[in-house]
Order: structure tokens, then sequence, then C-alpha cells
């Protein structure tokens, strides 16, 4: 049997897929039994279309839920770092873009809680992983799908 994938995240984005499955195998779980009692209560199940639309809400709920509890089944949670003088996960840095003048600002999430037009890049996207590690006042040449990309980091906030 091949090795199961594993799944970095945070404990509060662990918390919040726990939440979200327990939400689907009681409150969505009932709903969907619900559609497909008042569904199958119309007759003729072959021309119900309210049926069928009831039977693909049920199978969307459960790949979500199998989805989910294989999340956290696999899921390896990762501290944030406690040295603030450097960039790592749970760190906002303000970088200033050297070629443009521009100042950015990005928090570095796990790849689970990423969300970049929020300003959270993942540790494993190009800029968090070219910025890990780097201290305030570093300067970083990253390789992007985009080109390369010259950042000075301004401050690391925790």
């Amino acid at each position: 049997m091949a090795d199961a994938s594993k799944y970095m995240t945070s404990a509060k984005a662990l918390k919040a897929k726990q939440e979200e499955l327990n939400r689907l195998q009681t409150v969505e779980a009932v709903k969907v039994a619900e559609m497909l009692k008042e569904a199958r209560s119309y007759g003729d199940l072959s021309e119900n279309s309210e049926y069928d639309e009831a039977k693909n809400e049920q199978g969307k709920l459960y790949s979500k839920i199998a989805e989910l509890q294989d999340f956290i089944e696999h899921a390896i949670i990762t501290e944030d770092t406690e040295d603030t003088s450097k960039v790592g996960t749970g760190s906002t840095v303000t970088v200033l873009d050297l070629d443009s003048g521009i100042e950015e600002k990005y928090k570095i999430v796990t790849t689970q809680e990423s969300d970049p037009m929020n300003g959270c890049i993942s540790d494993e996207s190009p800029i968090g992983g070219g910025l890990f590690g780097h201290e305030a006042g570093d300067t970083v040449s990253i390789e992007t799908p985009a080109g390369v990309i010259n950042y000075r980091i301004l401050s690391i906030e925790k």
C-alpha cells in the first residue's frame, strides 16, 4: 500500500476543518436526507428531477466529508516559528519590491491556509519559500513564474 498524503497545517486550520466536518455530518446531512425524503414523496423516481438533484447533493456531501476526513487523519501540525528575527510560518512580512518601489505585506501560512488574494501566501509558494528563513534588512531575489522579483525585507512581525 502506498504512503498516504500528509497535509501540513496549523492547529487553527485543523480545528476549522474539524468544525466543518462536524457541520457537514450533522446539519448538512440532515438537510440532504430531508431533500431525498421529500423528492421520494413525488412518486416515480425515474423521471424525478428533484430526486436526481438530491442524490447529486448527497454525492457532493459524501465526497466533501471523505476529503475532510482524509485531511484530518493525515494532518501534520506545523508550529508557528518562535524566532521573530527570521521569516517563518505565521510571520507577517513587509517587503519592498526593489524594481517597482512598491511596498507589499504578506502573511506566511501553510498551503491549506493559503489565500493570496488576501495576502496570505504559502510557505511552499515561490515568494513564501523565497522569503522563508531570511531576516529584516535582507535582499532576496526570488524566481517566480512571472520572472525574478527582488525584495528587501523591511520588517517581520509575529
